[in-house]
């Protein structure tokens, strides 16, 4: 590419001019000594100053951010937290992917929390969002994705911790996932993306796609089991809820059932489909459902002519489904259509007794621009939608557009800004709640080339930060990041209460707890060596910079349980430890407990040692497995 044809970087364009009139001033300023500025003139200035410190992205040594965003980590399988404004990464949680640092996928309890899918290490996170009270995050729990392997997990917020997984059966592909609104998150609601037959057992037709479906899953937010679930013609790909329990919506790109990139955009329209909560709930304490795969879960038929289902035409491989925090309109992003969809929430009554067609609940479908993929809003009536193909972002007056819809001369589209490039998701601050406050808006860009230093052929993609507090967006910060980071939501700080400190009876452990116990151990005060069999449970405590058991003595082949609680007070004096040569590594937070199973496998001596940085004396914090030939 020459340099010609090389993308022109707007702000440093910007900046050029900037520089360019600021010269120009500073020698006008240098002849016009005698012209003594104003008290008016100082404070316009420091009005000025003030406003754009109010919504400034630099956060300073020893200040923190207003707000948390929690990022999917894409294809790396985890969840991260950044600091908004700052975009500073704070921490990386775990999630369905091995973690050596935490231990994750090798303790015991990581394992347990797993379950079923223990032995599966890796994943593919993608939509993080979190609990609600009355249409607001309450900072309890954030719920997340499994694509790839067909999994949600559920991550305490007071220790930012995964506690719960689940393998949602009947189903493959879990994508578009939201959380009920209102009155609180009594309900996670997931979508099976891909088409397989209902029993998907091998026995019957492999090629038969009429007997193939996609479902619908409703999974129970505290116990983290599945509800019910409900049958649709087409697949389904995002979802959202509405700000009154009682409809979702999600998008189709497949109403053809192809099963070949050609087949699967032949049609000029898709779908939405609409879910009726109350009627879906009494479908199943009527008993009007059926069980698939030899499990008990009831699966509804919400396919078309259903009463618990509705489906509403629309252009073409819809994507992304958005609701206002207005709670008045879901919005249908097209992707192979210029246009978004917007669906006026207080018709789906209408809809639903038929007094209307499914046409008629659409109020506005404005034209955007090229691969409109998600819109994010804020408090003012404005709408953001990422234009994927256009590399760009269009803010738009929803009701303006409604407006143009219904024939009057009006223009909706207030700004396009490019950003870099091809972007995905957006989100705005608490944009998905009541509280969306209007002060910024995430990007998250599939590409980022020439936007940093080049690190060879897998590049980082790019997370942009974009001012929306005044009329006009205004890009302020770019931050790459690693693995696609698919989705991010945004809460005030306000809504967190995370924990300094591990409660001694959390439930994280108690299993754990429990053991010791039964072999006669207090794990808060005893260092024991406990043999059965080929079997050997080691408890120790840990207390900066020693372990309460220099060593212990076990023989080949021993299958060896270590337990190792935190005897530590102090926030932020996490222990951990690590068998040399045995694969074996993990966190152990202040007044936690925490365990891993390994083979001594090994003769000889054998180190373990504190791998988390704890005392001055942390070099010394060591002992030694003893393994008899």
């Amino acid at each position: 590419m020459s340099k010609e044809e090389l993308p022109v970087n707007e702000t440093q364009v910007e900046n050029e001019e900037r520089r360019k009139f600021f010269g120009k001033t500073a020698l006008l300023g240098a002849g016009a000594v005698a012209a003594p500025m104003t008290a008016a003139m100082f404070a316009s200035m420091a009005k000025a100053q003030a406003a754009e410190a109010a919504n400034s992205p630099v956060i300073h040594p020893g200040e923190l951010d207003e707000y948390y965003g929690f990022w999917s980590g894409g294809h790396s399988g985890e969840v991260r937290i950044l600091g908004i404004p700052s975009m500073r990464e704070l921490m990386r949680i775990p999630v369905f992917n091995t973690d050596s640092a935490t231990g994750w996928g090798l303790t015991d309890e990581s394992k347990r929390i797993k379950g079923d899918s223990a032995h599966l290490h890796a994943g593919d996170s993608h939509h993080p969002h979190m609990s609600m009270t009355d249409g607001r995050y309450n900072g309890k729990y954030v719920f997340i994705n499994d694509k790839a392997n067909t999994r949600v997990a559920r991550i305490r917020c007071d220790v930012m911790k995964t506690d719960k997984m689940l393998t949602v059966p009947n189903v493959q592909a879990i994508h578009g996932l939201r959380v009920q609104k209102v009155p609180y998150t009594k309900y996670v609601i997931c979508n099976g993306e891909f088409e397989i037959p209902m029993n998907n057992d091998g026995k019957s037709s492999l090629e038969d796609v009429g007997s193939y479906r996609s479902l619908f899953n409703v999974i129970d937010a505290e116990s983290m089991e599945v509800a019910f679930q409900v049958m649709v013609d087409g697949n389904l790909d995002n979802t959202d809820a509405d700000y009154d329990g009682k409809y979702f919506a999600s998008t189709c790109y497949n109403s053809e059932m192809g099963m070949n990139l050609a087949d699967m955009i032949a049609s000029e329209r898709d779908h939405v489909v609409v879910f009726n909560l109350p009627r879906c709930e009494a479908a199943v304490k009527a008993g009007n459902y059926k069980t698939y795969n030899g499990n008990k879960i009831p699966v509804l038929d919400g396919r078309k002519g259903s009463d618990l289902t509705r489906y509403i035409p629309v252009p073409k491989s819809p994507h992304g489904m958005n609701t206002s925090p207005n709670g008045k309109y879901f919005v249908a992003n097209g992707k192979l259509s210029p246009t978004v969809s917007v669906i006026d929430i207080s018709k789906l009554d209408d809809l639903f007794s038929d007094k209307i067609k499914p046409r008629d609940a659409i109020v506005a479908e404005p034209e955007l621009g090229l691969g409109p993929l998600h819109t994010a809003f804020d408090n003012k009536g404005y709408a953001y939608t990422t234009l994927f193909l256009d590399s760009q972002i269009a803010k738009w007056n929803v009701e303006d557009a409604i407006a143009a819809h219904n024939g009057k001369k009006v223009n909706y589209l207030r700004q396009k800004l490019d950003v870099h490039y091809q972007p995905g998701h957006n989100h705005t601050s608490a944009g998905e709640t009541r509280d969306a406050d209007g002060k910024w808006l995430i990007s998250l860009c599939k590409f980022s080339k020439d936007r940093f230093l080049p690190v060879g052929p897998l590049r980082p993609e790019n997370d942009q930060l974009i001012d929306i507090s005044g009329d006009e967006m205004k890009l302020v910060h770019d931050g790459p990041t690693y693995a696609e980071p698919h989705d991010c939501m945004i809460v005030h700080r306000s809504k967190m209460k995370p924990l300094k400190l591990w409660p001694r009876n959390d439930p994280m452990f108690a299993e754990t707890i429990a053991m010791a116990k039964r072999d006669g151990v207090d794990v808060y005060t005893d260092n024991k060596v406990i043999r059965d069999g080929n079997k050997v449970r080691v408890y120790m405590t840990s207390i900066a910079p020693t372990y309460g058991m220099n060593e212990f003595k076990v023989k080949l082949g021993d299958e060896v349980t270590v337990v190792v609680t935190n005897l530590d007070q102090v926030e932020d004096v996490t222990h951990g430890f690590c068998m040399t040569n045995h694969g074996v590594q993990m966190e152990i937070g202040p007044q936690a407990t925490a365990s891993v199973t390994f083979t001594a496998d090994k003769p000889g001596v054998q180190w373990y040692y504190c791998n988390w940085f704890c005392h001055a004396l942390h070099m010394e914090m060591r002992g030694r497995m003893l393994v008899e030939a």
